[in-house]
């Protein structure tokens, strides 16, 4: 039964980005508030993974554990680094990464912002800036106009209610929140700008501007795509945690969906499929969260296989089309962990591609360690160690756990056409 309900269309893959593997991103926004004081970034990004140079490294292992299906973000600050000046060097290295796949039989599956912008954008007003959209639709169709006949899916934006998410859930203590806005006072200062944002570092009392000038960025993308190549699915990612209820809690689950997730689940009822990131389960009671028994990620909460199902479930009843589980894992150090949770996670998906939810693919997050933003190069995720002075990949145990389990059910499907 666990291998029931996955069509031979479905993708596997792994989902990476720009940012956080490539490296010395030093015209981005990201990169600025990294080295600016004080920062809330707890160490700079510097030469991340050499992803840049190593590119087909990587496509080399994702293609080695079986996988159909790489995901990676096509990183805007280096396409253009200057408004209006774009880097034909750029432009060139992103279409060879796509052929790359296309080469290993791998479908790219491109993210068109994960975050990061570039610098003049942010100090520019950022995404919410009245011609914002209008700028972003101009990178769109550059990298359409490029190579978008040779790409599989296009995500527009990575997780853009990531905030309402961190601060409904309290992630981040308070004083977090204060060195933000320190941060981006002092960022906007040195940019000789009134303001200074990037979309993964947003203050607390813009949220809800953000979320209308994010929505008009991502309808301006979906347009120039579209236009270039309209059977191409677009949709945005989101986060999107697992919400439970025990009793008394459902109106408090309920608040918290309506917060966070709806509005963009109601916005992809306009797409072509929802993005979904699921990494944990918060379970919800009459006086708030419930703190479960059970073994710990990284991120405090229970580790639950199954809250990737339910992430998928509630997506799909929301949002009415079909979801690309754009990325999933665990953070964690212990890699063992990570072996066991992610053929259970695999098995709860599949039993809910079995009882009626379209589901397109899984990708796991992520192929190797990387920079994990604010925590830098503290938080594991990967298949992959690297290691920080050569660089070089090497396969943890949990690699070849889901290379195994995209085995199984790949043979599954084999041995039943």
């Amino acid at each position: 039964m666990t291998h029931l309900g996955l069509p031979d269309t479905f993708l596997w893959g792994v989902a990476t980005a720009g940012h956080q593997n490539e490296g010395d991103n030093s015209a981005s926004d990201t990169w600025f508030l990294e080295h600016t004081t004080p920062s809330l970034f707890r160490e700079p990004s510097g030469p991340a993974c050499r992803g840049y140079q190593q590119w087909e490294t990587d496509l080399d292992l994702a293609a080695g554990l079986g996988l159909n299906a790489f995901r990676f973000s096509v990183e805007w600050a280096r396409v253009e680094p200057e408004r209006g000046v774009v880097s034909a060097e750029a432009l060139d290295h992103y279409e060879r990464k796509v052929d790359g796949c296309l080469e290993r039989g791998l479908a790219p599956l491109v993210t068109f912002n994960h975050f990061t912008a570039p610098h003049w954008f942010a100090a520019a007003g950022s995404w919410t800036a009245a011609d914002a959209p209008a700028r972003f639709a101009e990178q769109c169709d550059r990298v359409m106009a490029r190579f978008g006949d040779r790409i599989a899916y296009a995500v527009t934006l990575n997780e853009p209610n990531l905030e309402q998410l961190l601060q409904a859930g309290a992630k981040l203590p308070p004083e977090a929140e204060t060195l933000k806005a320190r941060m981006l006072a002092a960022a906007a200062a040195a940019a000789g700008s009134d303001t200074y944002a990037s979309a993964n570092v947003i203050p607390a009392h813009r949220q809800d501007e953000f979320q209308a000038a994010f929505t008009r960025a991502h309808r301006a993308a979906r347009d120039a795509i579209k236009a270039r190549r309209g059977d191409l699915p677009v949709g945005v990612s989101i986060a999107i945690a697992d919400e439970v209820a025990v009793p008394g809690g459902e109106e408090r689950r309920d608040a918290k969906r309506a917060a966070v997730y709806d509005h963009w689940l109601r916005e992809a009822r306009d797409d072509d499929f929802i993005g979904v990131q699921n990494y944990e389960r918060i379970v919800h009671g009459p006086d708030g969260e419930v703190h479960v028994d059970g073994e710990l990620n990284g991120m405090g909460t229970v580790i639950e296989p199954d809250s990737l199902a339910g992430a998928v479930r509630y997506a799909h009843e929301v949002a009415r089309v079909p979801v690309l589980v754009t990325e999933h894992g665990i953070q964690t150090p212990h890699d063992a962990q990570r072996a066991a949770f992610i053929p259970a996670a695999l098995r709860g998906l599949a039993a809910q591609v079995h009882s009626g939810t379209p589901v397109l693919g899984y990708c796991h997050w992520t192929l190797m360690d990387n920079f994990e933003w604010i925590f830098g190069y503290g938080a594991q995720l990967g298949l992959h160690e690297v290691d920080r002075a050569t660089f070089r990949r090497r396969p943890k145990p949990s690699a070849r756990a889901y290379a195994d389990a995209v085995k199984s059910y790949r043979g599954a499907l084999s041995r039943t056409a």
